[in-house]
């Protein structure tokens, strides 16, 4: 059992720790109040090759794992750029698990060289309207033509797809069947033709910077050559990136929180009340002490999913626990820096109002906090399924 990173891990948090800091916190609230895609941060993470960092080196991926996967998103969500910072790439780290691992060799070759060198950007077309986390219920339609799929449906809350060159798409090619309902969805990875798509941009709550998007799909045409595996495998193929997701976008919100601590740290040693500093008393320190110990065990809950995924070993439960646990962690920790702020954690110059909103996005996705807990009564407990 080891607890301490080895000295390849402690260079990636260093050499990511310098790259976060060349963006300020005036770019990062700029972006939050003005949106548009924070480019320069993508391509500088492009030119220093950390799009690949998990995915194979014969198609020019560093061949690391999730483990190390997760120290980068959470260095990077533990800056100025929070979450903006963090969902700007969050896509390229783990969507293309799934190529990676039911590709063909051709599949590969043809899309791992563009994603790991930043050529094209991605996005994910899974959640629909009405359909919510009850994946095999997606309606989404891929018909077979011939040599094509013809798709036609919705898709929300598909984050970059205004700035996406591509998409992972996952959809029906059949019937859904009552007595094997995980059958008849397939995985696609095409262009994301505009052509043949409507794309509307969500007007939400924080990450302005990084867009979620409704997506319509009106006959978009889809190469049978960009169905990753065999028809109606795709919800199996899916979750070779959804245990992934839930230890990166937990590794995210712990980030987040502790960004958020220390600057509420910060603030109660400097503030001056009554002649003595806020830090000084235990109303204000005993939660930020408590906010700390919360964050480190969710942090161990992280990097014990990741051993386990990249060991070959099952870690859906403790995937789904170290989302849960980092998310409330996370979310916890940026609400007591608002309120150690007292009145001025309200305005936008102290950023800690913009981290509370953005904790948001780790709380509520990419699986509920609720369905977290009935995966791990399910499968961990033997409890009976309550949905």
């Amino acid at each position: 059992m080891r607890f301490g990173l080895t000295d390849d891990q402690s260079a990636i948090v260093e050499a990511l720790s310098k790259l976060v800091s060349g963006f300020s916190d005036e770019y990062w609230l700029t972006k939050d109040r003005e949106g548009g895609f924070p480019e320069d941060f993508y391509q500088c993470v492009k030119e220093d090759g950390w799009l690949g960092i998990a995915l194979p080196e014969q198609y020019g991926g560093s061949g690391m794992g999730v483990t190390e996967a997760v120290l980068m998103m959470h260095t990077i969500a533990k800056s100025s750029g929070g979450m903006a910072a963090a969902s700007s790439i969050h896509m390229n780290i783990f969507g293309p698990k799934s190529i990676a691992a039911f590709g063909s060799d051709d599949q590969k070759q043809r899309w791992l060289p563009g994603l790991i060198n930043g050529d094209f950007k991605m996005c994910f077309g899974v959640t629909e309207p009405n359909v919510g986390l009850d994946t095999t219920r997606l309606k989404v339609k891929a018909e077979r033509r011939g040599a094509k799929y013809i798709v036609s449906g919705q898709k929300i809350w598909t984050s970059t797809a205004q700035v996406a060159e591509k998409i992972m798409l996952l959809a029906r090619t059949s019937p859904r069947d009552d007595a094997k309902p995980t059958e008849g969805l397939s995985l696609f990875f095409t262009d994301l033709d505009r052509s043949s798509t409507t794309i509307k941009e969500i007007d939400k709550m924080g990450r302005k910077a990084v867009d979620s998007n409704e997506v319509f799909f009106d006959q978009m045409e889809v190469p049978a050559e960009d169905r990753i595996g065999e028809e109606g495998n795709g919800f199996r193929y899916i979750l070779q990136s959804l245990n992934p997701e839930r230890l990166l976008i937990g590794a995210e919100a712990i980030g987040l929180g502790q960004e958020a601590l220390n600057r509420a740290t910060a603030y109660a040693k400097d503030r001056v009340v009554f002649e003595r500093p806020i830090g000084q008393n235990q109303a204000i320190q005993h939660p930020l002490a408590v906010n700390w110990a919360e964050l480190e065990a969710a942090f161990l809950m992280v990097m014990k999913g990741a051993w386990l995924f990249d060991k070959g070993k099952s870690c859906g439960v403790v995937a789904n626990a170290a989302k849960y646990l980092s998310a409330e962690a996370g979310f916890d920790a940026c609400k007591q820096a608002v309120a150690s702020h007292g009145g001025m954690g309200y305005a936008k110059e102290f950023h800690v109002e913009r981290l509370l909103r953005e904790v948001m996005i780790p709380y509520l996705a990419p699986v509920s906090q609720q369905m977290a807990l009935n995966f791990i009564a399910e499968k961990e407990l033997q409890l009976p399924r309550s949905y």
